[in-house]
């Protein structure tokens, strides 16, 4: 009976943040080493179809770093940089296409169904929601780097994705745009979560990781920061608490909050059910980074 209760208990905290998230949009960023993690992405999805399932609307936007490299040295092409920075000609970018669009984004929708969600993979060319241009990147003297086809995303058809969402259908969107030309362009899953948050006006930005958030020791899980405001996070950076890797998806999440999304999060992929823990939660098991100081949510 104790256990009965415990749950209950659960269930009833959970309620106020299904109410009070019913038909807002969550942008999920899938990417990395939790992808290689089987394990993990079955209770990510199964957290997916439960969001879906009580009245939230989850966008899934992925990239797949490790497929493609995998992929690419199957291929017998080897990786080029240009001042440290990864280049991507047209024969890898044929087989970027490839793997995100033609086999990551369809596995991911079809694991969704068969967990008793809808979701579609938004792939080309009729399904392309991305469109953008070749990414313009200045190198230490101010001089244009040529990363061949990278790109940013300068639009997002908003009407498509939502229309999906107001169906019951979770849209997920590998990270390539199309320019003008018809040309595909690499984009920085990262970078594409975003352009996506923005253009939904998102009510989250989760972002899934390999470690558990921002923390006062980078070396110390247990000093986890569950809730940060940008003043707040802007001084961990002067400091030095934030430092390294995390100072620029830090940065990235500010500037996302700045242009009309709620929140973000940063949480570990790999916790089983992480993202309902995060979200449906009083403490949550991640950060959550938004505008001004509050209560979490």
């Amino acid at each position: 009976m104790e256990e009965a209760i415990q749950k209950a208990d659960v269930l009833i905290e959970a309620l106020q943040w299904i109410r009070q998230f019913r038909g807002k949009v969550t942008v999920i960023k899938l990417g990395g080493s939790v992808m290689e993690d089987q394990r993990a992405m079955v209770h990510l999805l199964m957290d997916i179809v439960f969001m879906e399932t009580v009245g939230m609307r989850p966008v899934v936007v992925h990239g797949g770093g490790p497929a493609i490299n995998r992929a690419m040295a199957e291929a017998g092409l080897r990786p080029q940089f240009v001042h440290g920075r990864r280049y991507t000609d047209a024969k890898t970018m044929a087989l970027v296409e490839r793997v995100l669009a033609g086999q990551i984004g369809p596995d991911i929708a079809r694991r969704i169904n068969e967990l008793g969600g809808q979701a579609r993979a938004l792939t080309f060319p009729a399904s392309n929601v991305l469109f953008g241009e070749t990414a313009s990147i200045l190198d230490e003297r101010g001089k244009p780097l040529d990363l061949g086809l990278v790109g940013d995303v300068a639009r997002v058809d908003r009407e498509s994705i939502l229309g999906l969402c107001h169906n019951g259908v979770v849209p997920v969107i590998p990270s390539i745009c199309v320019a003008e030309d018809g040309r595909r362009l690499n984009v920085n899953a990262d970078t594409a979560a975003m352009a996506v948050a923005q253009a939904l006006e998102a009510e989250k930005l989760v972002f899934l990781s390999d470690i558990n958030g921002v923390r006062r020791e980078k070396n110390e899980p247990d000093s986890l920061i569950h809730s940060l405001s940008a003043e707040e996070a802007e001084r961990l950076i002067a400091d030095g608490s934030i430092d390294a890797g995390m100072i620029p998806k830090v940065q990235a999440c500010l500037e996302t909050l700045d242009r009309g999304v709620r929140k973000v999060h940063i949480i570990d992929g790999r916790l089983r059910h992480s993202l309902l823990l995060e979200v449906y939660t009083n403490k949550g098991v991640g950060t959550q980074i938004v505008r001004d100081s509050g209560i979490r949510g």
